[in-house]
């Protein structure tokens, strides 16, 4: 961690450098405010020691001057002869906090471990904010997708506790996302914690913080998720994958908005909206007490669960468009003209990497195309085998207007469909690989709107087998 002093005592550079890098941390020093903007020009550090009387320009004069070169650095500013005036002027400036000389080293490290925590915070929303982009888009016009937006804009200024389920790649992150821009605590951290990701011994220290000394490697004390999400939403990313004792100490801070760091006995409270997703049952993990029945009561508040794309197919076109511009206006990647024969054959891919698996196929396609336009033939290029355990029958939907025998049609239609694309229109072939003879096959087709006497390669055959 990069830290710059900025202060013409070289005296208190030198003992400011020995105590924080006797802390690990990485330290640059600079004798004036002149000295200090140039290394922050060539590289900006990730906090900023800043004594308020300098001279020629001054640490008030060279807080806005820093903040333009480096947006979102904490500076604290040092003074031993610093008035309030001096004090308010600093904050509105932008300084992330104030400290009096003679400098202690309780303080100076306190308060950089603060600065550099908030800065952490800072750096973990914009990244999230970079990759999802400006927009929080749930983008589809099925049943359920509607459901789910209606849902959220709902359940989003409340401070209810959301417990998000589904596959992996349908979205819930986004989900989770747009609960908080919509929610009053927006202009606040949203702060990721993906719990499978965590080894296990080190998931309380993540979550709740831990002391200096707390455990091997602990060298200096450090706040949890927990506390950098202070007044804004925890998402909970992969909850089910949580041990019994994190799952004991996470249920305890929900309850009491409390938290212990490890190896300290200082309780901590925390203003913090918890949201949660995981793409396992968590009620059966409850009846194998792998999951605690209290804890999924506290996380359930409002349950949102997100279908997989196979079961919303008629919202691929708008997945894809949206693919598109993404690629277009944040990546400068050309935009692939797909087909409208090439979208059909979308629409009967099964995606069982869901809308994840979509956005990197359209990104694939821009990348690797070479025409202009990508017809049926080059979307099946692109496109993995399909494995008989991917095409599934849809699950029910709650809303759904079709039906039994409507939806019993359309996924015999896609099944056909597929097994015609797969054998380049012969019917014959499509029969072996499904397993039925030709003319149940052609029986079938006729039923479904799949075949017409003028149909290439149908046309001009022996129809004696024909009904």
């Amino acid at each position: 961690m990069d830290i710059l002093i900025i202060d013409d005592e070289a005296n208190l550079r030198r003992m400011l450098r020995a105590l924080l890098e006797g802390e690990g941390y990485v330290v640059r020093e600079a004798g004036s405010a002149e000295a200090g903007l140039e290394e922050v020009r060539c590289e900006p550090p990730e906090a900023i020691l800043l004594d308020l009387l300098l001279p020629g320009m001054s640490g008030l004069e060279a807080l806005p001057a820093i903040g333009d070169l480096a947006p979102g650095v904490p500076v604290v500013m040092m003074s031993g002869r610093a008035t309030l005036n001096d004090a308010v002027e600093a904050t509105r400036l932008g300084a992330f906090h104030f400290i009096e000389k003679p400098l202690t080293p309780e303080a100076v490290l306190v308060t950089v471990q603060g600065a550099l925590e908030v800065s952490r915070a800072r750096d973990l929303s914009r990244a999230l904010q970079d990759e999802l982009g400006p927009e929080v888009e749930l983008v589809g016009r099925s049943p359920s997708i509607n459901r789910i937006r209606e849902l959220v804009q709902r359940v989003a200024p409340t401070d209810a506790r959301v417990l998000i389920s589904g596959e992996s790649g349908t979205g819930k992150e986004l989900v989770a996302i747009a609960l908080h821009a919509l929610s009053r605590r927006c202009g606040k951290p949203f702060v990721r914690v993906n719990s499978a990701a965590i080894p296990r011994d080190l998931v309380e220290s993540e979550m709740f913080g831990h002391e200096r000394g707390a455990f091997t490697g602990a060298t200096e004390r450090r706040r949890g998720r927990f506390e950098l999400a202070h007044g804004g939403t925890l998402f909970l990313d992969e909850v089910g994958d949580l041990g019994p004792e994190a799952q004991s100490k996470l249920l305890r801070a929900i309850e009491t908005g409390v938290v212990e760091r490890v190896g300290g006995g200082k309780r901590v409270e925390v203003d913090v909206r918890v949201l949660a997703a995981t793409n396992k049952d968590l009620r059966a993990r409850v009846r194998e007490s792998f999951f605690r029945q209290d804890l999924l009561f506290r996380l359930e508040v409002v349950p949102i669960h997100l279908p997989p794309l196979r079961d919303r197919l008629e919202d691929v076109p708008l997945l894809v468009a949206h693919a598109i511009r993404r690629l277009r206006n944040r990546h400068g990647l050309p935009a692939p003209h797909i087909t409208k024969k090439g979208m059909e054959a979308l629409g009967r891919y099964p995606w069982p990497g869901n809308v994840r698996e979509l956005m990197n196929f359209v990104e694939r396609v821009a990348i690797l195309s070479t025409g202009k336009t990508v017809g049926p033939e080059e979307i099946a290029s692109f496109l993995p085998p399909v494995r008989p355990s991917q095409a599934s029958v849809p699950s029910y939907q709650e809303g759904d207007p079709r039906s039994l025998r409507e939806r019993l049609d359309d996924y015999e239609r896609s099944l056909l469909e597929g097994a015609l694309q797969g054998a380049k229109g012969n019917v014959a072939e499509a029969g072996r690989r499904l397993r039925t003879d030709r003319a149940n096959l052609y029986r079938r087709m006729r039923r479904l709107g799949l075949w017409r006497e003028e149909d290439e390669g149908v046309s001009g055959q022996n129809t004696d087998d024909l009904p």
